[in-house]
C-alpha cells in the first residue's frame, strides 16, 4: 500500500467565502433548501404525499403478466407452464434419491399406503463416511469436527430433519455452482452480458426471497422442487460474481501459454481458465452452500420440509427450546459443510500426484473405503437396529431446558424488560418513526439525487433519484419509511455495539480468535432463530423487531471493522510510534483513518444483513415492507410481493451505491491504492 497525495486534495480542502471547507458548502444549501421545503411546503401537497391519480399500478401490471404466462403463454409445441413443470420434474428426479437414500428409504408406493423396499443409509454410514471425506479433505482434526457434528445430529434427535435437508442442499448446490459458473463464464467472454447480468445480479441478491416465492409456487408448484428452485435463485448470485473475478485473475503468462500451444477457444476456458481459477472458484462453492442453508427455513413455507419446518413450526407455537435444538442443527450441518468445502478450496490449490497404480483401490483409495463402510454398516443394522437408527432412548434434549430459562426471566423480570423495551419505543423509536413519515417523498428524493451527484456523478444521481422516485410512485412511500426507519435505528445500534468490539479485538489476536468464533456462529445461525428469544421476552412489535435485526447483523459491522484495522501498512503504525503518538492517537489519527474504506463496507453489508432480516421480522407485526410482502405471500398475490420486494431492493441499492462511492472517495482523499 502507497500512501500518495490526491491531486485534488488542496481544492477538497481549501476554504470556501464564509471559511467553511469549499466542499462543504453545496451540502449546506442542499440541506437547507430540503429543511425549507419539509417545514414551509405544507402548500405543496403533493410534495409530501404522492398523488393517487399517478401512482404507477405495478402491482396490477405485474399480476396480469404472470397470469398471461401461467395461463397463456405458448412455444408452439407446448407452453409455458409445460416448461416449468418439465423443468420442476428434472429436478425433482434427484430430489427424490437423495431423499430415498438419506432420509426415507426407497418406497414402492406413495402416501400413507407406501412400503419400503430398502432402507435409507444408516446413521453410522453417513457419519463414518462424511468423517472419511473429512479426512481426506483436512486430516485427522477436520475429520473429529465433521463426525462430531453428525454426531450432534443425531444425539438430539436431528437427524430425520437433517437428511431431508442435506438432501435438498446435495441437488441445489450443483445446479446453483453449475449455472453460476456457466453465467460466470458468459460474463468474462461478453461485456455486454456483464453490463446486462449487474443490474440482475444485484436485484437477486436484494429482492426478498419471499417476494418471488409466489411466482415461484404459481410456476413450479408447490414441493421441495419449488423450495429447491428458490434456493438456486438465492444462492447462485455469489457464485456467478466470483467466478467472473476469478477468471479475471488468472495470469497473463497463462493465457499465453495456451494461445502458444493452440488451445481452441474450449479448450482455453476449460483446460486452462477454469483449473487457474479453481482455488477461487471454491470459494463461490463455499458461498453457494452457506446460502442454500440460509434458504433452509424460508424454503420450508413452499414445501421443503426438514429442518427449516421444525425451525418454523416452533416459532408458530413460540416452542423456543424446539425452535433452538432445531436451529442448532442447521449451524452443525453448516459448520460441517462449511470447513469441508473450505478445506477442498485449499487443496484446489496444490497439486497432487497422479496414482501409479492401475487398480481401482489404489487410484480411489477413498471412495473405495466409504462404499465398504457403507455396505458394512447396512448389513450390521440389520442384525443391530440401534446402528441404522439411533436409539431414541438414547437421544437428548435441551429444550425444555431453554424454555424453563425464558419463562424464568419473564417471570423475574417482565416489568424491568418491559420498562426497557417501553423507555425505548417512547423516546426513539416513535419519534424517529414520525419524524420520516412526515418528510416530504419529493425533498427526500432530491436529497438523495443531490448526495448520488455529490458521491459518483450525474449518472449516480440519475440511479438514486429514479430508485426513489419509483418506492413514491408505485405507492408504497409510507411502507418505505418505516423500513428504513427500523433499519435506520438497527444498523446505527448494530454499529455502536460492533464497531468497538471490532477494534477491541483488532489489537488482540487471542481476542480476535474468540470473537471470530462468535460471529461466524451468528451469521450460520438461521435469522428465524433470532425471532423466537426475542419474541418470548418482548412480544410482538417493532422493539422485537429492532433487537433480532440487531442480533443478525452486528457480524459485518465486527468483521470489516476488525479485518481494516488489522491490514494497516505495520510501516505507518511504525511511523507514528517513532514521531511519539499515543496509542489513543495511533488508533485515532493512523488506524482508523485508513481503515474508514472497510469500515464502510461492513456498514454497507451491515444495512445489507438489516434489510434481509426485516423481512423475516414481519411474522412479529412490524408494518414496513417486509409485511407487505408476507401478505402478498400468503394471498398468493404475485404483483403485489414483487412491487413491495422491489421496493426494498430499491433501497438496498441506493445505500449500496452511495457508501461505495463514499468509500471509494475516501480511499482517494486518504491516498490509498
Amino acid at each position: 500500500m502507497t500512501m500518495t497525495a490526491p491531486a485534488n486534495s488542496s481544492v477538497e480542502a481549501a476554504a470556501g467565502p464564509i471559511g467553511l471547507p469549499r466542499g462543504l458548502i453545496p451540502w449546506i444549501v442542499a440541506a437547507g433548501a430540503f429543511i425549507v421545503l419539509w417545514r414551509f411546503g405544507g402548500a405543496y401537497d403533493w410534495a409530501f404525499e404522492y398523488p393517487s391519480a399517478a401512482i404507477i399500478p405495478a402491482g396490477r401490471w405485474i399480476g396480469d403478466f404472470m397470469k398471461w404466462l401461467v395461463n397463456e403463454a405458448h412455444f408452439g409445441l407446448f407452453s409455458f407452464k409445460d416448461l416449468t413443470r418439465f423443468i420442476a420434474a428434472l429436478i425433482d428426479l434427484p430430489y427424490r434419491c437423495a431423499l430415498s437414500l438419506l432420509a426415507t428409504g426407497f418406497l414402492k408406493g406413495q402416501g400413507s399406503g407406501a412400503v419400503q423396499i430398502l432402507p435409507p443409509l444408516s446413521w453410522v454410514a453417513v457419519t463414518a463416511t462424511i468423517g472419511l471425506i473429512g479426512f481426506h479433505a483436512g486430516g485427522r482434526r477436520l475429520a473429529t469436527l465433521v463426525v462430531l457434528c453428525f454426531g450432534f445430529l443425531a444425539a438430539f434427535g436431528q437427524w430425520q430433519s437433517a437428511m431431508a435437508t442435506l438432501a435438498s442442499i446435495l441437488v441445489a448446490v450443483p445446479i446453483g455452482v453449475i449455472g453460476g459458473l456457466l453465467l460466470g463464464i458468459a460474463a468474462y467472454r461478453w461485456h455486454w452480458f456483464e453490463r446486462a447480468l449487474t443490474p440482475v445480479l444485484d436485484l437477486m441478491q436484494t429482492i426478498p426471497v419471499f417476494a418471488y416465492l409466489v411466482p415461484i409456487l404459481f410456476l413450479f408448484g408447490f414441493g421441495p422442487t419449488a423450495a429447491v428452485v428458490a434456493t438456486v435463485i438465492y444462492a447462485m448470485p455469489p457464485m456467478t460474481r466470483i467466478a467472473t473475478l476469478a477468471l479475471r485473475a488468472v495470469p497473463s503468462d497463462t493465457l499465453d501459454l495456451g494461445r502458444m500451444i493452440g488451445c481452441t477457444r474450449r479448450q482455453m476456458t476449460w483446460r486452462v481458465l477454469v483449473p487457474s481459477a479453481k482455488d477461487s472458484l471454491m470459494v463461490g462453492v463455499n458461498q453457494v452452500i452457506m446460502l442454500s442453508l440460509n434458504m433452509v427455513i424460508i424454503a420450508s413455507m413452499i414445501g421443503a420440509g426438514g429442518l427449516g419446518f421444525d425451525v418454523l413450526a416452533a416459532l408458530r407455537r413460540l416452542d423456543i427450546g424446539a425452535g433452538l435444538e432445531a436451529g442448532l442443527a442447521i449451524v452443525a450441518l453448516a459448520i460441517a459443510l462449511d470447513r469441508l468445502s473450505q478445506a477442498f478450496a485449499a487443496r484446489a490449490g496444490t497439486m497432487t500426484p497422479p496414482a501409479v497404480s492401475t487398480s481401482l483401490p489404489a487410484r480411489h483409495p477413498y471412495i473405495v473405503a466409504a462404499l465398504v463402510m457403507i455396505v458394512l454398516a447396512g448389513v450390521a443394522g440389520l442384525a443391530m437396529p440401534a446402528l441404522q437408527t439411533y436409539p431414541p432412548a438414547l437421544q437428548l434434549s435441551t429444550g425444555s431446558f431453554w424454555s424453563n430459562v425464558v419463562g424464568w426471566i419473564n417471570v423475574n423480570y417482565f416489568d424491568t424488560l418491559e420498562a426497557a423495551k417501553n423507555a425505548v419505543l417512547l423516546n426513539i423509536l416513535v419519534p424517529l418513526k414520525r419524524l420520516l413519515l412526515g418528510l416530504p417523498w419529493a425533498g427526500v428524493t432530491a436529497l438523495l439525487a443531490f448526495a448520488g451527484y455529490r458521491l459518483g456523478g450525474l449518472r449516480l444521481a440519475m440511479l438514486t433519484g429514479a430508485l426513489a422516485f419509483l418506492i413514491a410512485a408505485t405507492g408504497q412511500w409510507e411502507k418505505a419509511m418505516i423500513t428504513v426507519y427500523l433499519c435506520g435505528i438497527s444498523v446505527v445500534l448494530a454499529c455502536l455495539i460492533g464497531v468497538p468490539i471490532g477494534i477491541a479485538a483488532a489489537q488482540r489476536d487471542r481476542l480476535w480468535n474468540w470473537v471470530q468464533v462468535i460471529i461466524d456462529t451468528l451469521q450460520t445461525l438461521p435469522s428465524f432463530v433470532y425471532l423466537m428469544p426475542a419474541v418470548m421476552l418482548f412480544r410482538v412489535g417493532d422493539f422485537t423487531a429492532m433487537i433480532a435485526v440487531v442480533a443478525y447483523a452486528i457480524s459485518p459491522a465486527i468483521r470489516y471493522t476488525a479485518h481494516g484495522l488489522r491490514k494497516v501498512d505495520p510501516r505507518l503504525i511504525e511511523a507514528g510510534t517513532a514521531m511519539g503518538c499515543t496509542q489513543w492517537q495511533l488508533l485515532t489519527r493512523i488506524k482508523i483513518k485508513l481503515a474508514l474504506p472497510e469500515i464502510m463496507l461492513g456498514l454497507n453489508q451491515t444495512i445489507m444483513f438489516a434489510l434481509s432480516m426485516l423481512v423475516i421480522t414481519a411474522l412479529v407485526g412490524t408494518r414496513d415492507l417486509g409485511q407487505e410482502v408476507y401478505i402478498a405471500l400468503t394471498k398468493a398475490d404475485t404483483g403485489r410481493g414483487l412491487v413491495a420486494g422491489l421496493a426494498v431492493a430499491f433501497i438496498a441499492i441506493i445505500a449500496d451505491r452511495l457508501i461505495s462511492a463514499g468509500a471509494a472517495r475516501t480511499k482517494a482523499r486518504l491516498g490509498l491504492e
